[in-house]
């Protein structure tokens, strides 16, 4: 068939395509009445009688309407399936049941076998003109589709290739199971192969995706099979996992890119609901740096579990607006009572903490209200200390103040042996809240210390994955570094569990895992996305790759204050909590005789601008601090490991603290 003529028929209005249908059906149920008396009278002298024409002009009009009334021709063809074939199967039977009739009725001269051939025919021919050009126009329609094989034959599977047959991008052309009772049948017109036959299967198919449909199987099924598919020539993508299918936000038939959750392989524990609900349930919360990608989550996570009052804290009136926004459509959808109050401003500011803390009466605080891109503090020393340090002292004297049962600073693990400008400033954030006063009555203060989340702001995942689009490079800063990796849901319902199992001063620790060479992630994020990748400068690299879509990788060098691989812990005395991911620390403080003068030099240093003064001030700090040049490797760390802290310290005097906040400014988030 004319595949132009075809595509304007496809391509008719639908009210001229329905009068078309109804025109050939009456044609062709008239000829499968025909060649039904022919194939049992032998003899086309009936073609004369009328009475044997009378059957079938009383039969046909019944079984138009009926074919209407069924929705028959509400179906469109290119996308007909087993419902429209019932349709078809009902609708005959009944015009073969009426021919019967009315010829009884009538006593009209067709034999009695004639009904039961002109039903089989009329199937053939009414259904089979309707298949036919769903077939040639999906044959045609698969040339300029991308091959898929499919990986996974359950449900999941099977609705991913209907979806990806009725779409316009992609054609299915195989499915892959580990199940070996399925291996050889055949699922949707489509076989099920082995994966051990996917090599041949790439070639001779011409597949250009493989796309891993098992949203239920765990991380570490998913991350088992990925790593064998990493050496085949094709690019893997994936269908939502199976909590955004239950919750609604995506749909099966949605493909994205491979996510580095299942490269990593790292099941999640599910939450324990006491310890989520311990600090919030019923209690007024406040949360800074809420429009953060860390104190977002943490406020998508303290909503669901019923607060009384949520106070979203961010010196951004665009990233407050957009998670305040975020939340009230949520509140709304599942009915929760939940006051949710937007305030602006600045965490530095400790009279306008202390009355904001009062006016809501807050119970619970998660400062994660920070300057987190070490290049940029880096670059920026004066105002990243000012806003981590100096604004964490700031709430955690207001929340003393306002008589806050709970605080827990949000931290990283480049507080540890810092080499920036950063992880000094978090470190000292930590000793800050570890000098203030512990016991009953007091405000109960504890740390939390994580490495990188996935999909934060600065995350190096969506840069490799720009890169690999683009072809190239993919740049690393060192062959050898590493870094722990975590969701930030996960990491969100950690801090959330932990500051729940604080006694006062903890330094909790996320178990992140193992750590990941940031070069194997890049090499594997491009050979998911069926590429090769090739590391510039070693020789035979680029021979061994000839034929094949080629990224290369490229080590520019480490950039200032950034580490080679990050640490957890300072010392050696951990211990193991009541979550099996959530560690306690027993570390060496400053009480606050020994830590606040050097808190006043600092802050005489920012507020006279004097980044040189800072900086050689946070070298002689007890805080193991190495500050590191672009390019070259920490020096050893020489610098005093502060010493045990009394079990309560002296709080800041009201007039001295007023005094350090003096200078005031913007925070960070």
């Amino acid at each position: 068939m004319n595949i132009a003529l075809l595509q304007s028929l496809f391509d008719l209005p639908r009210t001229q395509k329905r009068i078309l249908q109804v025109a050939t059906d009456t044609l062709l149920l008239a000829g499968s009445f025909a060649l039904a008396m022919f194939l049992r009278t032998e003899s086309l002298d009936f073609m004369d009688d009328y009475k044997v024409w009378a059957a079938l002009v009383a039969a046909l009009p019944f079984t138009l309407i009926l074919f209407v009334k069924l929705g028959f021709y509400r179906a469109i063809i290119r996308y007909m399936g087993f419902k429209a074939l019932i349709t078809i199967i009902n609708g005959v039977v009944a015009s073969a049941i009426a021919l019967s009739v009315m010829t009884i009725w009538l006593d009209l001269p067709v034999p009695a076998a004639v009904p039961a051939l002109y039903a089989l025919l009329a199937m053939c021919t009414v259904g089979g003109i309707r298949f036919a050009l769903r077939a040639i126009h999906q044959r045609t329609n698969r040339r300029d589709k991308t091959r898929v094989i499919i990986y996974g034959a359950g449900q999941s599977g099977r609705q991913t290739a209907h979806s990806l047959w009725q779409g316009t991008e992609h054609s299915p052309a195989a499915f892959v199971d580990d199940n070996p009772d399925l291996w050889g049948t055949q699922i949707l017109g489509l076989r099920v192969w082995p994966p051990s036959e996917l090599d041949r299967l790439i070639r001779s198919e011409n597949a250009k995706v493989l796309l891993l449909a098992m949203p239920s199987a765990s991380r570490a099924v998913r991350a088992q099979i990925l790593k064998r598919l990493e050496t085949l020539p094709i690019r893997v993508q994936t269908i939502p996992g199976m909590a955004e299918l239950v919750t609604g936000k995506h749909r099966v038939a949605e493909i994205s890119e491979v996510s580095v959750e299942d490269l990593l392989g790292r099941d999640p524990v599910p939450p324990v609901p006491e310890l989520m609900a311990r600090n919030i349930a019923g209690k007024s919360v406040l949360v800074t740096g809420a429009g953060g990608s860390i104190g977002s989550e943490l406020c998508r996570q303290i909503l669901r579990q019923r607060p009384r009052v949520l106070v979203l804290f961010d010196q951004s009136e665009y990233a407050l607006f957009e998670i305040a926004e975020e939340l009230e459509a949520a509140r709304r959808a599942e009915g929760l009572n939940v006051r949710i109050a937007q305030v602006l401003g600045s965490v530095r500011d400790w009279a306008r903490m202390e009355k904001l803390m009062c006016a809501h009466g807050v119970q619970t605080i998660y400062h994660a209200a920070a300057y987190k891109h070490v290049p940029m503090v880096e670059e920026n020393p004066i105002e990243g200390l000012s806003n981590n340090l100096f604004g964490t002292l700031a709430c955690a004297q207001a929340a003393i103040a306002a008589g806050v049962e709970s605080f827990t600073l949000v931290s990283t693990d480049k507080a540890v042996r810092p080499t920036s400008v950063m992880g000094a400033s978090k470190r000292l954030a930590e000793l800050v809240c570890q000098a203030q006063p512990r016991g009953p009555g007091h405000t109960r203060f504890s740390m939390v210390r994580f490495g990188n989340v996935l999909g934060s702001s600065g995350s190096v995942i969506p840069l490799f994955r720009r890169q690999i689009a683009q072809g190239g490079p993919v740049t690393v800063t060192h062959r050898e570094i590493s870094r722990y990796f975590m969701t930030i849901t996960e990491a969100a319902q950690l801090v959330i569990q932990a500051s729940a199992l604080a006694q006062g001063g903890d330094v909790f620790l996320l178990d992140m895992g193992e750590p990941v060479r940031i070069v194997e992630l890049a090499e594997r994020m491009i050979r998911l996305s069926g590429c090769v990748p090739v590391i510039e400068g070693e020789p035979g690299t680029r021979k061994a790759a000839e034929g094949a879509d080629v990224v290369p990788i490229v080590f520019t060098r480490p950039r200032r204050g950034e580490k080679l691989f990050e640490e957890l812990f300072i010392g050696n005395a951990q211990e193991p909590t009541a979550h099996p991911r959530i560690l306690t620390a027993t570390e060496t403080a400053m009480d606050w005789q020994r830590l606040s003068p050097l808190l006043e030099a600092l802050r005489m240093a920012c507020a006279a601008d004097d980044e040189a003064t800072l900086r050689r001030l946070l070298t002689e700090a007890p805080i193991g601090y190495v500050p590191r040049r672009a390019g070259l490797p920490p020096a050893a760390a020489t610098a005093e490991e502060p010493r045990p802290a009394p079990a309560a310290a002296e709080p800041v005097p009201p007039r001295a603290a007023r005094q350090m906040f003096a200078n005031g400014g913007v925070a960070g988030s």
